[in-house]
Formats: C-alpha cells, structure tokens, sequence
C-alpha cells in the first residue's frame, strides 16, 4: 500500500529523501565554511561598513544557509514529480487495450489479468483503467464504469495534491526562517545600543545587516520555489485531465455488452 501511494502522489522513497536532505544540508555547510564565510570575512576585514552589500555578506549568516539547503532539497522533490511525469507521459493517453477488438465484447476476465499483470499496473492512469473495468466487472453498466472513472480521477487529483504538502510546508517555512533570522539580528542591534550610543556604531550595522540580509534571501528564494511549484502544478493538472480523456476516448469504447 505505502508502494501504490507513492507511485500515485510520484514522491520519492522516503529513504531517498532523507538521504538526499542530509547531503544538501552537508554540501551547503562544505561551501558556506570553505567559501562564503571566509569570503565574508576578508570583505568585511578590507572595506567595513561598505561591505554590507557583498554577496558574501549578505549569504554568510545560519539562517541563510538553512534556506539554501532547504532551497536545494525542495527543488530535489520537484524535480523529481516532474521527471516521473515526463517519463509516463506517454502512459496517461495510451489505449492500453489496444489489442482488444472494440466491435466485439470485452473479455472482462483477460483485460483485468493483462492490465495487474503489467509492470505499470502502479500508474495512476493504468491503476484508473483497472478500477474502472472492475466496476464494470461487478456491474455490468457502462454508466457505473464512467462513475468510476471520475471517482478515480478526483481520487487521482487529491493524491497528487497530498504529495506536495512536503514542498508546500518547506516553500511556507524558508520566509519563516528568514524572519528567525530579522529578530535575531534585531536582538544582536539593540544588545549593542549602548556601543552606538558612545559613537561605535559597526556592531549595530552589522547585526542589522542580518536582520534584513536574512529575509532578503528567504525571500527571493520563496520566490524561486513558487514559480517551479507553479510549473509542476500545471504540469499534473494537465496528466489528471489527459488521464480522464484517455479513460473517456479509450476505455469506454471497449465497454459494451
């Protein structure tokens, strides 16, 4: 069963993703203490408060690094569904009874043996024929069998739709974890009032710095995420749509009596 639901929503393994989460987690912490922060630093050594804008600057701090891991993991699990859909895409508008005579009645028997016995009896499109036919198997009526086919295809949508409540929640959480970052570095500012105060004011435009610096990224990452979130609901809006037309085209017209 945990199979079936993870071939419907197309999610990866969830080895798979533990393991790729910890290893864009480990290479971003490889590259933020080998490059960034030590780029960072030398900047804000040489030009001080002008360093502010630096791109090294504004990535070096935790949150940021966070983000981008996060960032990189999240555009793993889209890449993912859309690499499933483009590789079944020729599934979701196939007659996989294209063998059968149409004129003739269906031998109800051998299309349910062929189609469970087939390496793809897991995709959503092939798993909607076989729900379908089994109706019919049951009922003998082609409009119970159409019934079906738009039960499974509503069913089809909202497994599509639970399988990126991961991505939703990491697009949610990346603004979150910037704003962790603004009230950290708001603290850090306010803790260094009485330094400003007494005319040293580079420890408060350093922590303020992080305060913006961290949304900033978060920010223009969330952006990023919702564009590729956008494409991949639109790319499994149309396979649902083209599932249900194949079904309608294709499969109706082998059920009759």
């Amino acid at each position: 069963m945990e199979h079936n639901h993870q071939t419907a929503t197309m999610n990866p393994p969830l080895l798979v993703s533990f393991i790729v989460l910890a290893v864009c987690f480990t290479l971003v912490q490889l590259v933020f203490a080998g490059v960034i922060r030590p780029a960072a630093e030398a900047v804000f050594a040489t030009a001080g408060a002008q360093s502010l804008s630096s791109i090294w600057v504004i990535l070096k701090d935790v949150e940021q690094q966070v983000c981008i891991s996060l960032l990189l993991f999240c555009l793993f699990l889209m890449g993912y569904k859309l690499w499933r859909l483009v590789d079944e895409e020729a599934l979701y508008t196939r007659d996989f009874l294209a063998s059968h005579d149409k004129s003739q009645p269906l031998n109800i028997q051998q299309a349910l043996s062929e189609l469970e016995g087939s390496s793809y009896r897991d995709n959503p499109a092939m798993a909607t024929w076989i729900n379908c036919i089994r109706r019919f198997k049951n009922t003998n009526n082609v409009q119970h069998a159409a019934e079906a086919i738009a039960s499974s295809v509503d069913a089809l949508a909202a497994q599509l739709e639970s399988g990126n409540n991961m991505i939703r929640y990491i697009i949610w959480a990346i603004p979150s974890i910037g704003f962790v970052g603004t009230v950290r570095g708001i603290g850090q500012a306010l803790a260094q009032a009485d330094k400003a105060l007494a005319g040293d004011i580079s420890g408060m435009t350093a922590s303020l710095g992080v305060a913006f610096n961290s949304t900033l990224v978060a920010l223009f990452i969330s952006l990023i995420l919702m564009y590729f979130m956008h494409l991949l609901n639109s790319r499994q809006d149309a396979m649902v749509l083209r599932t249900q037309a194949s079904c309608e085209r294709y499969l109706l017209a082998h059920l009759h009596n």
